[in-house]
């Protein structure tokens, strides 16, 4: 099609018929049409109408006849808002998110009238609903654009990309918080989403096992240089690096920021949404804000189009499935998995025969001078086993003080 040729078609798609062709054009065309000189598809084609249109003009352009008023009948504007008012829940919601400081974008405020109510809303209606009401944003300051993707991985489980983002998510807090996401590359699911005081190993070691036991293990992470990451010597691993290898899970390292566009728009994601949600909720502290997240996140997966692969990731991640293009393995079954994912350290059995456990002095069977393991957990309990983590083996508990 030519550039005039698409530019008459979108003309007449968005324009009334009556600021498309003049009276007399109509008025002639219609007469021929009444004359049967011209067909049905003829007559269509010159006004660039519906069948069913068009006959809703004849009648109205024969009654004018009948009336002997031809010369002075014109067309009206076809169509109308024939739309139902919104429902009342729909609109306190509308209000609630976008009268907040700072409000919640459009899309989001649409995707919330979905997921809390289901009720479909695109953005642009939304946006006309703001403006009528004075609730419209004011014009945001252009951001940087997160780079464009340029590959993606054919399986789910292939790559899945991990990153960490501080940022001010809480209203009138002038603190900035870490927030950890993991994509899957091919789907663009969100395997997991929180927020944490400051991006520390133990952070790591909470958000990590989650993701595995929630969706399975992939086959590699996609990270940058970050030394909870990276080591300068080739032949050694980090704490995490050591715990993903012993589960069969490598680390990839990004080549420079501009390689991480994915991982990066999941972060402008978030930054975009969680600031207005909490301030329009009144959450301001990280225990509550998570949930509400995990709830967020599973309404992303499940319901929102995304704009690269077209349809919702848990789509694509279904549809991977059954066209068996998962490398997925389960979280397994093991004795070691709580103290793999723990900070550990070598210690020695005290003369008194005990050991140093938090602020603690605590009684072991050891004798003096015995190398034990001290593994601090996620949630902050400690564990003293006989040895590291080593599956050709099964750990030997000599103390913990997990909550029961």
């Amino acid at each position: 099609m030519q550039t005039s040729a698409r530019v008459s078609c979108a003309f007449e798609k968005y324009q009334q018929l009556v600021h498309r062709h003049a009276p007399t054009f109509i008025r002639h065309v219609l007469e021929r049409f009444r004359q049967r000189t011209l067909n049905a598809a003829q007559a269509t084609g010159q006004l660039g109408i519906s069948r069913s249109r068009l006959y809703t003009l004849a009648t109205a352009y024969n009654t004018a006849r009948a009336r002997k008023q031809p010369p002075l009948w014109t067309p009206g504007a076809s169509g109308g808002d024939h739309a139902a008012a919104w429902p009342q829940p729909v609109v306190d919601l509308l209000k609630k998110r976008l009268d907040c400081s700072p409000p919640c974008p459009y899309s989001f405020a649409a995707s919330e009238a979905l997921r809390l109510h289901a009720f479909k809303l695109d953005r642009a209606q939304v946006r006309r609903w703001a403006l009528a009401n004075k609730l419209a944003h004011a014009v945001p300051p252009k951001k940087v654009v997160a780079a464009v993707r340029r590959w993606q991985r054919a399986q789910i489980g292939e790559l899945w990309q991990l990153d960490a983002s501080p940022h001010r998510w809480f209203p009138h807090s002038k603190l900035s918080f870490p927030m950890l996401n993991m994509l899957d590359d091919c789907s663009r699911l969100f395997a997991c989403s929180k927020i944490y005081e400051r991006e520390l190993l133990l952070a790591y070691f909470d958000f990590l096992p989650a993701a595995f036991l929630a969706h399975g293990r992939p086959l590699q992470i996609y990270v940058d240089y970050h030394s909870i990451f990276f080591t300068q010597d080739p032949d050694a691993l980090t704490q995490l690096g050591w715990a993903l290898k012993f589960y069969d899970i490598s680390f990839v390292y990004a080549p420079t920021p501009q390689a991480k566009g994915k991982i990066e728009r999941a972060h402008q994601y978030w930054q975009g949404r969680l600031p207005a949600y909490f301030a329009s909720e009144k959450i301001t502290e990280i225990q509550i804000a998570n949930p509400q997240i995990d709830a967020l996140r599973a309404h992303r997966n499940a319901r929102e189009i995304h704009r690269e692969l077209r349809q919702t990731p848990q789509r694509a991640w279904d549809q991977a499935r059954q066209e068996k293009r998962s490398v997925l393995r389960p979280a397994p079954s093991c004795p070691w998995w709580d103290y793999v994912w723990s900070v550990r350290t070598v210690i020695k059995v005290g003369s008194d025969g005990r050991v140093p456990v938090g602020t603690q002095r605590l009684r072991t069977e050891k004798p003096p001078a015995t190398k034990v393991i001290l593994c601090l957990h996620p949630t902050g309990h400690h564990s003293v086993l006989t040895t590291t983590p080593d599956a050709s083996q099964k750990p030997v508990l000599l103390f913990t003080n997990r909550p029961k």
